[in-house]
C-alpha cells in the first residue's frame, strides 16, 4: 500500500523470509563461523542459542549455503517427537528406507548407520540440524547423543547442530545431560542488534527495496531501538506499520510520534516492556511459521542471496563525498589511484578508511565496465537498481573459488586482513594458479593461496536477466520468460525451437531443465533461478563476460 508512495519496489519489512533481504551483522557472521568450525572439527555437537527473533534461522540458512555440495543435510523443524518418531523423521529427511512394521529404535539406528557408512565411503558428509531444540525431552536428547557414536576409526559419521532458545542452555546443564554437554565442540549465543547494527539493518532493507532517501531519522531509530531492544523480527513489524502510518498521514519520513502510534497498535501497552520479555506469545507463532517458510525457501531458492549493508548504503552515503574524486573518465594513475601503494595483497596495501569507500565504488564501476557499461555513482547511487535498467541483476553470494569458477562471471570480492580492515576488488579472470583483479582501476595478479587467505568468501556479480524477468521461472509459468527458456534449451540441445504462440513451462521442459541442472551440479528442481539462468546463458553461448574460457565457449 505504501510502497509506491515512498518509491519502493516492494515492502522492505515483510516478516516473510525473502532471501533478497538477508542481512548478517558482525555477530551473525561470528555465529556462522562457529557453526562452520564445529562442523569442520569432525565430532560432537554444535550449539546455537538466542532469543526469539534474533536470527538463528537466518544463520542456519547462511550455513546451508556455504556447505559444500558433498554435504547431505537433514533439517528437523518441529522436534516435539518421541525418540522413535525423531529417528524416523531423520531417516525421512535423508531418504533412508526402513521397515513399515518394525518401529524399534534399533531398526532406525541400524538403517541410519548403514546409510551414513555408505555416504562416507562416497566422500559425502551428513549434517543434522534440530531447530527449536529447547522442546526436546531429556530422553530424546540422550538418544541424539548416542547418534554421535556412529563413527569410523577416524571420523564421526554425523554432525549435529542444536538450535534453540536460552532455555536450551538450562536444559543442557542438567546432570543427566552432562555427557551431551561435554561433547559440544562449538557454541554461540546470538544476541540482539546493537544501535549501530539496527541502523545498518534498517538501511539495508530499505536499500534492497529501492529507496534512496532516509525514511527513518536518527531520533526515530533511537526510539525504535528502545522499543525493540534490537530484536530483528520486532524491528520488521514496527517499521512496516510505521511506514504505513507515515503514508496515511502523508509524511515523507517516519517521525517518532508515528512510530509510537504504530507500536501501540502492534504491541499494545508498553512496547518497551513487551520487547524486554524473552518470549512474546503472539510473535512466537509468527516465528514458527516464518521458520517453516524459510526452510522451504532454503531448499527451493538456494541460488538467491542478499546484498550487505556495505554493498548498498555505503554507496549512497559516499556518493556526495566522492563527487570531486571519481568521474566517469578518471584513469589509472589518478590521485585516487595513488592512495593505494604497493605493499600487501598482490603488491597493494590496505587503503585508509576514507579511501576504502571510494575503492568500493570503483570496484563496482570496474564490474560494470566488464559488461560494457559506464557507471556514474553520482547519478545512480544504488548499484543493483541501475544494473536492472541495463538488463542485468545482482547475485550476492558466498562460497569458495570453485563456486565462482562454476558461475564464471566477473565479481566484486570483499577482502579483509587480520585487523579487520577490508576493501574491494573486481575479479576479472581466473588462471591455473592465480587470478587477475582490478583494484582502483589497476590490474593486480594474485595467487590462489593469497586470495584464499584474505577473501571473506563474499561476492557480488551481475547476470543477464531473461526478457520480462520478474522472478524464478517455475513449472506452470507461461510468459516471454518461458519463450526465452525454450530458446536457451533449443540452442544448447542443437534443435529447432518449438514454435507456439503461448508456450507453457510444461513437463517436457521441466525434464529438460532438470537434466541440465544435474549436468551442471545444480539442484535439479526444475526451477530456473539466477544460478541456473547464468549456466544457461553460458551454455547457449550468450555474449557475456567470463572469468575463464570453457570448452563450450571456445
Amino acid at each position: 500500500m505504501y510502497s509506491q508512495y515512498f518509491g519502493l519496489e516492494e515492502p522492505p519489512f515483510s516478516i516473510a523470509p525473502n532471501p533478497r533481504y538477508l542481512y548478517l551483522s558482525k555477530q551473525h557472521r561470528e555465529a556462522l563461523a562457529h557453526l562452520l568450525y564445529g562442523i569442520e572439527s569432525d565430532g560432537g555437537f554444535v550449539l546455537l542459542t538466542g532469543e526469539v527473533g534474533t536470527g538463528k534461522t537466518t544463520v542456519c540458512r547462511a550455513l546451508l549455503e556455504q556447505l559444500p555440495d558433498t554435504t547431505d543435510v537433514a533439517v528437523i523443524l518441529n522436534p516435539k517427537y518421541s525418540s522413535e518418531e525423531l529417528l524416523a523423521a531423520i531417516c525421512d529427511e535423508l531418504g533412508i528406507s526402513y521397515s513399515d512394521t518394525d518401529h524399534s529404535i534399533k531398526q532406525y539406528v541400524d538403517a541410519l548407520n548403514r546409510h551414513l557408512l555408505e555416504s562416507h565411503s562416497q566422500g559425502r558428509n551428513t549434517v543434522l540440524i534440530l531447530d527449536e531444540a529447547q522442546n526436546l525431552g531429556t530422553d530424546v536428547l540422550e538418544q541424539i547423543r548416542l547418534l554421535t557414536n556412529l563413527e569410523t576409526d577416524c571420523h564421526k559419521l554425523l554432525q549435529i547442530i542444536l538450535v534453540g532458545q536460552p532455555e536450551l542452555l538450562e536444559h543442557l546443564n542438567q546432570p543427566e545431560l552432562r555427557q551431551l554437554s561435554q561433547r559440544i565442540t562449538a557454541r554461540f549465543h546470538l544476541g540482539t542488534l546493537n544501535r549501530s547494527e539496527l541502523e545498518a539493518y534498517v538501511s539495508h532493507r530499505l536499500a534492497v527495496a529501492g529507496v534512496q532517501g532516509r525514511l527513518f531519522p536518527a531520533t526515530t531509530l533511537n526510539r525504535l531501538y528502545k522499543m525493540t531492544r534490537g530484536v530483528p523480527r520486532l524491528i520488521n513489524i514496527l517499521c512496516d506499520r510505521a511506514l504505513l502510518g507515515a503514508f496515511v498521514e502523508r509524511q515523507n519520513r517516519v517521525e517518532v510520534n508515528v512510530l509510537k502510534k504504530a507500536a501501540t497498535e502492534v504491541l499494545g501497552g508498553d512496547a518497551s516492556a513487551i520487547a524486554a520479555q524473552p518470549a512474546w506469545p503472539s510473535v512466537r507463532w509468527l516465528v514458527i511459521a516464518g521458520a517453516v517458510m524459510l526452510m522451504v525457501l532454503m531448499m527451493a531458492l538456494t541460488d538467491v542471496r542478499m546484498i550487505t549493508q556495505q554493498g548498498f548504503s555505503q554507496l549512497q552515503q559516499v556518493t556526495g563525498q566522492i563527487a570531486g574524486q571519481v568521474t566517469t573518465d578518471s584513469e589509472p594513475g589518478s590521485e585516487v589511484s595513488q592512495r593505494f601503494v604497493q605493499a600487501s595483497l598482490g603488491g597493494w596495501r590496505w587503503p585508509e578508511p576514507a579511501a576504502r569507500e571510494v575503492n568500493q565504488v570503483l570496484a563496482y564501476r570496474s564490474l560494470f565496465r566488464e559488461w560494457g557499461v559506464e557507471y556514474d555513482p553520482r547519478k545512480h547511487p544504488v548499484v543493483c537498481k541501475y544494473a536492472r535498467t541495463q538488463g542485468y541483476a545482482c547475485l550476492f553470494g558466498s562460497g569458495d573459488l570453485d563456486s565462482l569458477i562454476g558461475l564464471n562471471r566477473p565479481a566484486v570480492l570483499q577482502l579483509e586482513n587480520q585487523a579487520g580492515v577490508s576493501f574491494y576488488g573486481t575479479l576479472v579472470a581466473i588462471e591455473d594458479d592465480s587470478v587477475r583483479m582490478l583494484i582502483d582501476d589497476q590490474e593486480v595478479q594474485v595467487s590462489h593461496a593469497e586470495l584464499k587467505r584474505w577473501w571473506m568468501k563474499r561476492y557480488t556479480l551481475f547476470w543477464q536477466m531473461p526478457p520480462g524477468y520478474k522472478g524464478v521461472i517455475q513449472p506452470g509459468s507461461d510468459s516471454q520468460q518461458t519463450q526465452w527458456l525454450e530458446q536457451q534449451l533449443a540452442a544448447i540441445q542443437g534443435r529447432d525451437q518449438r514454435q507456439v504462440n503461448s508456450l507453457r513451462y510444461d513437463a517436457t521442459m521441466v525434464s529438460q531443465v532438470k537434466q541440465f541442472q544435474q549436468k551442471r551440479g545444480l539442484r535439479a528442481d526444475g526451477i530456473v533461478g539466477p544460478k541456473t539462468a547464468i549456466h544457461l546463458n553460458t551454455a547457449s553461448a550468450q555474449s557475456v563476460p567470463l572469468l575463464q574460457k570453457t570448452a563450450e565457449t571456445l
